[in-house]
């Protein structure tokens, strides 16, 4: 009996753990360039002469759906989308990089390039600054230019170029901070044929009637395993009652 209650329970935890990866997606669902999280459950077996039988299972979300999401236009100069195997470097408060889709970028109070979340985008030799006051424009490859709005015949001058990082052939892992880092360590390459659209952004690709229809799955599976310890309880109860008989 106690092996039917220790899986029951198994499957709560891990359906719990499911109900708030799909409640983070759902909230996610208007995040600019957000990626769905997607839950890695393995089992964990304990060992000894009478727990081979009771195994439970962790649930951790170690990757993301890496789906194209739609593309719409803003019309902004500093709004960049990316399309293919290729994420946005950005600089982490630790000052390591990580990689992100989203693409809403703007300018600092201090003059540097960040996208939507705060984080600083990295160029060539470190994160992008920019003269405060100047016209700030993005190429296709990714290229950084200012002008100055009070000379407008001065061409402009390109002062850094975002590095758009390939993530072919590597592992990455999302973390809790919805931002992506390179598993053991280390950078991503940089994509030299990559191309930015500037003036359009990437939206989430999570889909929300999916997501629904998941965290309804999640919900009845939940309640059919609370239904399976109330069950093994009556059965405990039935076989007490008839050992007291004999």
């Amino acid at each position: 009996m106690d092996r039917l209650i220790y899986t029951a329970y198994s499957g709560m935890t891990g359906s719990t753990v499911r109900q708030r990866v799909i409640a983070s997606n759902m909230a996610n669902a208007q995040t600019i360039g957000f990626r769905a999280e997607m839950l890695t459950t393995t089992p964990m077996t304990l060992k000894g002469p009478s727990l081979e039988a009771r195994a439970m299972t962790d649930g951790e979300v170690r990757g993301a759906s890496m789906a194209q999401g739609s593309l719409i236009e803003t019309g902004n100069p500093l709004d960049v989308s990316l399309t293919g195997d290729t994420m946005l470097s950005l600089q982490a408060e630790d000052g390591s990089e990580v990689y992100s889709r989203r693409g809403d970028l703007a300018i600092s109070a201090g003059g540097v390039l960040q996208n939507g979340d705060g984080r600083p985008v990295i160029g060539e030799g470190g994160p992008i600054t920019v003269p405060l006051g100047s016209r700030v424009t993005i190429s296709a490859d990714g290229g950084v230019s200012v002008a100055n709005p009070e000379n407008p015949a001065q061409p402009p001058q390109l002062v850094g170029r975002i590095k758009i990082a390939s993530t072919t052939g590597s592992r990455i892992e999302k973390g809790l901070d919805g931002l992506f880092r390179v598993s053991g360590g280390g950078v991503l390459p940089q994509d030299e044929e990559a191309k930015l659209a500037v003036g359009s952004l990437e939206q989430s690709n999570v889909d929300p009637t999916r997501i629904l229809v998941e965290m309804v799955e999640a919900q009845r599976l939940f309640d059919i395993r609370t239904k399976v310890v109330g069950q093994a309880k009556e059965i405990d109860e039935s076989s007490a009652s008839l050992m007291r008989i004999s």
